[in-house]
């Protein structure tokens, strides 16, 4: 079994996020403040009858306490933290999301395939960015913005196609869920690598994705 603690301990740590005891509102603010990422709350989860409900009122939301909370979202979202802080304290309980195709895009693979290109990524030397392990069993790999214009190019120089492999990339108009949001009774979003100095430079897509890629041909 994967263990994310064992991932992400080490003295070069940046402050961000102490993801146990500390609130959504002071996570939100530390990603805004040390990490100067755009962040904005979404809904929240309450429990009714021992359920977990999301605040968006649909008994069959997919994602429920973690996902927009009205059609606008893109344009509230702020790197400001003071401005971080007053939105989350109007509703401490919403969950942190992070706009992707601004600070960065993020690579979405399978959870094994992941793992599997972590520890390939680690033999070669190379340096990922932030890598969230989301409660679907995927991870999010966070690289410069513009992967997803790049992506059809770079996966068919490796031999493969945008349909052959369960790779995505979240770009401009989406969004990830970010530690420690919590997604209904699936449980929380984690690092798998979090954020610290070494990785505050972000990789380029063309960096990892031999490596993802290859893991996700493996995974099929």
């Amino acid at each position: 079994m994967f263990i994310v603690e064992e991932t992400i301990a080490g003295a070069d740590a940046v402050q961000i996020p102490k993801q146990r005891g500390e609130s959504l509102l002071d996570t939100a603010v530390r990603y805004a403040e040390e990490r100067h990422w755009d962040v904005v709350p979404g809904t929240w989860t309450e429990v009714v009858d021992g359920v977990h409900v999301c605040s968006c009122g649909d008994a069959a939301c997919p994602a429920p306490g973690a996902h927009p909370a009205e059609p606008g979202w893109a344009d509230l979202a702020t790197g400001s933290a003071s401005a971080a802080r007053r939105m989350w304290q109007k509703q401490p309980g919403a969950s942190v999301l992070l706009p992707t195709g601004r600070a960065f895009d993020a690579i979405s693979v399978p959870e094994t395939a992941g793992l599997l290109a972590l520890a390939r990524m680690e033999r070669m030397g190379l340096t990922p960015g932030p890598v969230t392990l989301t409660p679907y069993r995927r991870t999010e790999f966070f690289v410069l913005p513009g992967a997803a214009a790049k992506l059809p190019h770079l996966l068919r120089t490796l031999g493969w196609t945008t349909t052959s492999l369960d790779l995505a990339v979240l770009g401009e108009g989406s969004f990830v869920a970010a530690p420690p949001t919590r997604v209904g009774r699936h449980g929380a979003v984690q690092w798998a690598r979090r954020p610290t100095q070494e990785n505050r430079w972000l990789p380029d897509a063309e960096e990892l994705l031999p490596s993802l890629a290859y893991a996700c041909g493996r995974d099929r």
